[in-house]
């Protein structure tokens, strides 16, 4: 590693081959394990856009206090095909411990490689398919899990399947956990390996059931999506509960069909969503806009991954800022949220719904592929902490659904309740929903359609501020860079910096300005080549920020890259 002076707690052991060889089998079972036993537990992964071949990996950080970031440090590598060194090398360092077939891998004299040769063992136990379970009794024997209680997780694992398998696996473990008890490890690796069980009762979830999950909690009534990584998830999480709780899930032909069926369904009373990525938000922008009209509820989840075009689609970016802010022709009020924690993806997205139908506006959930693809231990979230808002109304005959009022928000009714007519239309309207041209109705109407915007950001949400009150340097960052650019902030262990981070990134709290005039150097971290969130920033609030910190590779920011940048501008700073 080029930096010494940042070690992040925890063992991170990685594993990586290419896709099919079940990578992901192994990282579900052996977190599964860690948890259960009572680690604290982080898990992302890097994956190829292909079904077969190349390289891919998954990380995961074991530990006895939270953890909940990525580090670039190796300290286990499962290598299970020839590329993997090259394509991790620039994470390997003296210290990492390999463990591969050297017959699949070769042999490498800066490396440690422990010949471990997975698919020869799975033979000798009479099957080639539980070489992933003799790496998980590898792995879990290196972690000092009891045997006893790694053999019976891998019962109740296979226990739905016969008889004879759950008997295969059995051996397989034992096999793989005898195999991983006699490897030598250094005392760099050993001290890193956390003791005994600590954690109170956690959860492991990641950023995909955090959303829809709360989306249930939001009420969600309705989702039409067309699918598209790293989206896709969070249709098919509420597809599989749609059964138990009364939603309708549609995988649409497309997404422009997706937005109008949400329209659709907002406008006879559900609470509707879409989710998507760039290339797919894209194509809905007119219906966006549409919603701006309407003044229809909906929320859209925004899955970002890098651009323009298909661009790295199994990769991480925060690059669409700027396209959901301005998404949709002509001008509408909209809020977007960008959840930095599990638990705020839950939270916001239960509020995006409350935030949609209280101001019949689009409310948009800013994520990315790190975001949902990574999970690790927190608390059970306690959903009954916040109560939805339903504003719908029982209309009269006189009812007018664009009704001019002091707060821009007109009584929102659907048809079938009460005697009202509903009426509504994409081009310019009166109060009752007709379709008008006259110019002093037109700006009426964009007058009340703006009117929300004082309220909204009134509702702002402040960002998150870490550090001492006489802070001199701020780092900002929004979305799911916060917990990373906060580990890597408390290794600098200076009370001179601080943090600021912002779940809800658009209209920006009021105390915003406040913030950054206080400090007298301010470096704004994003996933992305052109600082979309600094600009905003400075078109907000007018402050000029000092530094901005890129990284726009496809592969989120590691703790130890965040804290040799900061190191590099304060130290130049001062």
């Amino acid at each position: 590693m080029k930096d010494k002076l940042c070690n992040p707690v925890g063992l991170s052991i990685v594993l990586a081959g290419a896709a099919g060889q079940g990578i992901q089998t192994v990282e579900s079972m052996l977190t599964s394990l860690l948890h259960q036993t009572g680690f604290y537990v982080f898990s992302s992964k890097e994956y190829m856009s292909r079904v077969r071949g190349g390289v891919n990996s998954t990380e995961i950080r074991v530990a006895s206090v939270p953890v909940k970031s990525f580090i670039d440090r190796i300290d286990i590598l499962i290598a299970l095909n020839a590329e993997v060194i090259s394509h991790l090398q620039h994470r390997l360092s003296d210290e990492t411990l390999v463990l591969a077939d050297v017959n699949t891998v070769g042999k490498f004299s800066h490396l440690s490689i422990v010949d471990i040769p997975l698919q020869q063992l799975a033979k000798d136990t009479g099957n080639q398919v539980v070489a992933n379970t003799i790496a998980l009794g590898v792995l879990a024997a290196i972690v000092q899990v009891p045997e006893r209680q790694v053999v019976h997780f891998v019962t109740q694992f296979f226990a739905k399947k016969k008889a004879e398998i759950v008997e295969l696996n059995k051996k397989a473990v034992i096999l793989g956990y005898r195999t991983g008890s006699k490897i030598s490890l250094s005392d760099d690796i050993q001290k890193k390996i956390p003791v005994g069980t600590h954690h109170e009762r956690q959860v492991l979830l990641n950023g995909t059931k955090a959303i829809a999950y709360g989306a249930v909690a939001g009420g969600c009534t309705f989702i039409a999506s067309y699918p598209m990584s790293p989206s896709t998830g969070i249709l098919t999480t509420l597809s599989h509960l749609s059964n138990q709780l009364s939603i309708i899930a549609e995988q649409a032909e497309d997404e422009i069909a997706a937005i109008n069926m949400a329209l659709g369904a907002s406008y006879a009373g559900a609470r509707a969503m879409v989710t998507t990525s760039g290339g797919g938000f894209a194509l809905m922008t007119e219906g966006i806009s549409l919603s701006g009209m309407l003044e229809l509820p909906v929320v859209a989840h925004v899955a970002q991954r890098p651009g323009p075009a298909t661009g790295l689609p199994t990769r991480t970016e925060q690059g669409d800022l700027e396209l959901v802010l301005y998404a949709g022709h002509g001008e509408f009020p909209r809020v977007i949220f960008a959840p930095g924690t599990t638990d705020e993806g839950f939270r916001l997205t239960q509020q995006a719904f409350n935030t949609a139908d209280k101001f019949q506006i689009p409310v948009f959930l800013l994520s990315d592929q790190y975001f949902v693809d990574s999970y690790y231990s927190i608390k059970p979230i306690d959903a009954a902490q916040s109560t939805n808002l339903y504003t719908i109304n029982k209309t009269s005959e006189n009812y007018q659904r664009y009704e001019l009022s002091k707060s821009g928000v007109s009584p929102r009714g659907i048809p079938g309740l009460g005697t009202g007519f509903v009426g509504v239309d994409s081009d310019e309207h009166d109060t009752a929903g007709h379709i008008t041209e006259n110019l002093q109705v037109r700006t009426e109407m964009v007058d009340k359609r703006l009117r929300k915007c004082n309220a909204i950001s009134n509702e702002a949400i402040a960002p998150t501020f870490i550090g001492d009150k006489e802070y001199e340097h701020l780092v900002i960052c929004w979305g799911s860079t916060y917990h990373t650019v906060r580990e890597a902030i408390e290794y600098l262990d200076d009370s001179s910096v601080a943090l600021l981070h912002f779940s809800q990134v658009y209209p920006l709290h009021k105390k915003t300005q406040m913030y950054l005039e206080q400090s007298k150097l301010q470096i704004c971290v994003e996933n992305n080549a052109s600082g979309q969130f600094h600009r905003l920033l400075h078109r907000e609030t007018g402050v000029v920020l000092s530094h901005k910190v890129l990284k726009y590779t496809g592969l989120p920011f590691s703790v130890e890259e965040i804290y040799m940048r900061l190191i590099e501008i304060l130290g130049a700073g001062r």
